[in-house]
């Protein structure tokens, strides 16, 4: 009895330095990272409404990069770099450029965008394989590391200590032994199974590969940020052959996981001049996580196996920026289409200038149609994106919901001639708050390759029609609410 007494008397000095600290929060959130207004409205929301559990997502999510360099240039780099692009630009303006393809011609706006928003340099001497199979994927990347001569530079968001991880860490490991140079970037957080101190890693690094985590909590598990991730995809094996996409390494990503079933995602192998874009990407991102004083310019050395004329921009973000590279270069083709344009997106959460783009091409006659997956990975983001999802229909497009296992492509087509492929979802997670990197390519026959693949898709789904939307019970409307008031910060 004493003791329930003790905590009643107690409470009062518990609420008010609660409210305190939710207080200062709300001031560092409005005063100091001034977030856009959406965003600071949801947090003080959650704050004031979940005062406990306001303070624990903001210590996981909340942090502000945008006034934070993470990946550093030298002077020399940036030169290189700058004049390389400036004298590209200016062949294109003055018409002095000559474009392999009629798609990169008709497009050269988006890619001009590209350029000078997303620093992305153009190459047109390259080949493409589009993977939609996870399995094939895996043994198309084993098959690479199998016959590297030289090095082997490789990053993914997440790779699981399970069969297929430790699969992949030992081929890397029997490269090493051979005296390649191995090196493994790991997003801290999706590789949280894994460690230095892991067996498989511990034997890598034994054989002379180098390891390192992006990003990691001073205090593993305690300080983990959700947010601010590296969510790329990016593997180049002897600055040759490269690799980008939505894929990650574990049992789910080749279906062999019983909760998911068939995992249907979308990556690229690319031969020519992109793969080393590709590369200076991976060396960025690499020596701001190792600390590894490499030079950038290495990244251009290596011979180029020029394998097709097909054009290819690397374009990343990231929250250090302040931009949103990606996002713009999908409004730009999503504004210029004129026949059609097609989406899949796990994730389907857009900002507003998104969610309008998108409704007024559909409004404009423009066939839009957007492919979601039949289950949630992300249960606020699952939804949130049925909101939206309903929103466009009220639009005038055409939503497919992916019923033969989970749908984790991230990709766009627009008239059968530009097409995009990488990590970034249709979200504001990866507009805003994660790295990310995608490669935009111009290509008539690759890009109608993607609408087939999009079309054969749509066997294996059920459309979500006005009055199919309308069925949806109390629950999943109120479900739906919650999820979209969340929109900025999920």
């Amino acid at each position: 009895m004493y003791l329930f007494y003790s905590i009643l008397s107690s409470m009062p000095y518990f609420v008010s330095t609660l409210f305190m600290v939710n207080l200062v929060i709300a001031f560092t959130i409005i005063f100091l990272e001034r977030k856009n207004p959406s965003a600071t409205l949801a947090w003080i929301m959650i704050l004031f409404l979940l005062p406990v559990v306001g303070i624990l997502f903001y210590f996981m999510f909340s942090q502000n990069l945008s006034r934070k360099k993470i990946f550093k240039l030298t002077r020399f780099e940036e030169e290189i770099i700058h004049t390389s692009l400036q004298t590209q630009i200016k062949e294109m303006k003055n018409g002095e450029y000559s474009f392999t393809t009629k798609a990169a011609q008709y497009w050269k706006d988006l890619i001009r965008l590209n350029q000078v928003y997303g620093q992305a340099y153009f190459t047109q001497d390259n080949k493409i394989k589009i993977i939609t199979d996870g399995q094939d994927m895996l043994n198309k990347l084993l098959k690479d590391i199998k016959v590297a001569r030289h090095t082997i530079n490789i990053q993914y968001f997440i790779i699981k200590n399970d069969m297929v991880g430790r699969k992949l860490i030992d081929a890397l490991t029997d490269k090493a032994k051979q005296g390649v140079e191995v090196r493994l970037l790991i997003d801290a957080m999706g590789g949280r199974q894994l460690s230095k101190r892991t067996v498989c890693i511990r034997e890598l690094m034994a054989a002379g590969g180098q390891v390192a985590f992006f990003f990691p909590p001073k205090l593993k598990f305690l300080t983990m940020k959700l947010n601010y991730r590296n969510h790329r995809k990016i593997v180049v094996i002897d600055g040759e052959i490269g690799y980008i996409g939505g894929f990650n390494i574990g049992k789910e990503y080749v279906g062999m996981k019983k909760k998911f079933g068939y995992w249907r995602d979308t990556h690229l192998k690319i031969l020519g001049g992109c793969v080393q874009d590709l590369n200076a990407r991976f060396l960025m991102d690499w020596r701001s996580a190792s600390k590894e004083e490499l030079v950038l310019s290495e990244a251009y050395y290596s011979d180029i196996i020029k394998g097709g004329c097909t054009g290819v921009q690397i374009v990343s973000c990231g929250p250090d920026q302040g931009k949103s590279q990606i996002k713009r270069g999908y409004m730009k083709a999503i504004t210029s289409a004129m026949r059609n344009i097609y989406i899949q997106t796990p994730y389907f959460v857009p900002d507003n200038s998104m969610l309008e783009s998108l409704k007024m091409a559909a409004q404009s006659g423009v066939d839009v149609r957007l492919m979601i997956p039949c289950m949630p990975d992300h249960m606020f983001v699952y939804w949130a994106t049925y909101a939206y999802a309903g929103e466009m229909i009220r639009s005038g497009a055409r939503v497919f919901v992916y019923d033969k296992g989970f749908l984790h492509a991230k990709t766009l087509v627009a008239d059968g001639e530009v097409a995009s492929i990488g990590s970034a979802n249709f979200d504001v997670r990866s507009f805003k708050l994660n790295f990310e990197a995608n490669a935009f390519f111009f290509d008539e026959k690759e890009a109608r390759k993607m609408e087939d693949i999009f079309e054969e898709d749509m066997a294996d789904c059920h459309e979500l029609t006005k009055e199919l939307y309308a069925q949806r019970g109390l629950v999943i409307k109120f479900k739906e609410s919650v999820a979209r008031l969340l929109t900025d910060i999920l």
